[in-house]
């Protein structure tokens, strides 16, 4: 398909959705990999039918170096919809190629926000997952590639990415139990805050302070649950311990 570059990864996903012709589509950006074994569980899994089969990944570095998991918080098989939404709320744990979806269930929804360059795929998901069933497969099955050059990386305005985050939980969290919107708000702040930690901004501590405070030690379990913040940290940290490794003359 011929997209011709015109607007951003977003506008270019949803062309290609709709010129697609199968039942199900998966999306595979340029720096990340689909590891041996996935097509042939995924073909297990979408036989009768489900809207939406996610399973974790793997973080790689620039060289397909591995930096660590990426798991998903949600039991084996079929999962229930208030569970996911709950859960998928406070943090997008699904890794962009490691989802599979029904591809004109997708498009009848409106497929992805063009406006939304950073949370189109989690606003996505949240969508599908009110739509039909949904399945999860506990092994991992895509590698996802962490470098300092990606879209999400190299934007800075944080003021646009918080708004980005804001639109999804105002979409998508009015219904959820208010334990799950504390953590999914605390979610937020702490995104912001190692965006801005990130790029060399100011961090608002006030916000996450607030927000800190209001989780409770159920609430601060759930996130901690949900958010997969260790293995996202700890991913890059170990990026960033290399780089000054293999930059180094040798000896």
């Amino acid at each position: 398909l011929a997209h011709g570059g015109r607007g951003n990864w977003v506008a270019a996903s949803n062309a290609a959705l709709r010129g697609g012709r199968g039942r199900y589509a998966c999306f595979l950006h340029q720096d990340d990999l689909w590891l041996p074994g996935r097509l042939a569980a995924l073909e297990r899994e979408v036989k009768d039918g489900p809207s939406l089969v996610v399973h974790p990944a793997v973080f790689i570095g620039p060289e397909a170096q591995r930096l660590g998991a990426w798991g998903c918080p949600l039991p084996e098989g079929d999962v229930d919809a208030a569970l996911f939404a709950e859960r998928l709320a406070v943090q997008n744990f699904i890794a962009i190629p490691a989802a599979a979806f029904d591809r004109e269930r997708a498009l009848r929804l409106g497929a992805m926000d063009e406006s939304l360059w950073y949370t189109a795929d989690w606003d996505l998901w949240l969508r599908l997952g009110r739509e039909g069933a949904i399945r999860h497969v506990p092994s991992p099955l895509a590698a996802f590639r962490v470098h300092a050059d990606s879209q999400t990386m190299v934007r800075t305005d944080l003021a646009d990415r918080r708004e980005q985050l804001e639109i999804v939980l105002d979409r998508h969290t009015t219904a959820l139990p208010s334990a799950a919107r504390r953590a999914a708000r605390f979610s937020l702040e702490v995104n912001v805050a190692l965006a801005a930690w990130a790029s060399g901004a100011p961090v608002r501590w006030n916000g996450l302070i607030g927000s800190f405070l209001r989780l409770g030690p159920w609430g601060l379990r759930r996130y901690l649950r949900d958010s997969r913040i260790f293995e996202r940290v700890l991913s890059r940290a170990r990026l960033r311990l290399a780089a000054p490794l293999s930059a180094a003359p040798a000896a």
